[in-house]
């Protein structure tokens, strides 16, 4: 079993992972907004938050519900904004897994990357990393540039050149 990638190109495909996972680490985290209210810490991302005030009906007063868990509904996410954020950050995590996967695969699979298909991946890396918005921010936001950066350009050198045999 050989691979289809030069050695820039398998450093390509171990860095597009490890950009990917910490993009959709910080995509899934709910610390991307940090603040405190009514005295206890608060923290929120994309679809998820923690320690949120709820009312409680039977005191007719607000709480503080002190945990962690997702929205009710896509449309409990806080503002339309925020919303077009959960999904193009989510799309944005799917297309950088997606290669980042493929180009693993390619470590592995002779044929399966050649130049072409190296610098297509790398276009749809930057399409991928271009959207991001505490730690989970700057971990996503991280991510998503060297995506956008690095991995775009080794991405261009991962596919081995076919041999030209003289016939």
């Amino acid at each position: 079993m050989g691979s289809s990638l030069t050695c820039a190109g398998v450093v390509w495909a171990l860095l597009s992972f490890l950009c990917a996972a910490a993009s959709c680490v910080g995509f899934f985290m709910p610390y991307w907004l940090l603040g405190s209210q009514m005295g206890k810490p608060v923290s929120f991302g994309t679809f998820r938050r923690c320690s949120y005030p709820v009312r409680d009906e039977v005191h007719q007063a607000t709480v503080m519900l002190e945990q962690c868990g997702r929205y009710a509904s896509f449309q409990g996410i806080p503002s339309l904004e925020w919303r077009i954020c959960t999904v193009v950050t989510g799309v944005g995590c799917g297309l950088l897994l997606l290669v980042s996967l493929t180009a693993l695969m390619g470590c592995c699979v002779s044929d399966l990357i050649s130049r072409t298909i190296g610098r297509v991946a790398g276009g749809i890396q930057f399409v991928g990393g271009s959207c991001e918005i505490g730690w989970a921010f700057y971990c996503t936001g991280a991510g998503a540039a060297a995506a956008m950066m690095l991995c775009t350009w080794m991405a261009c050198f991962a596919g081995k050149r076919k041999k030209q045999y003289p016939y």
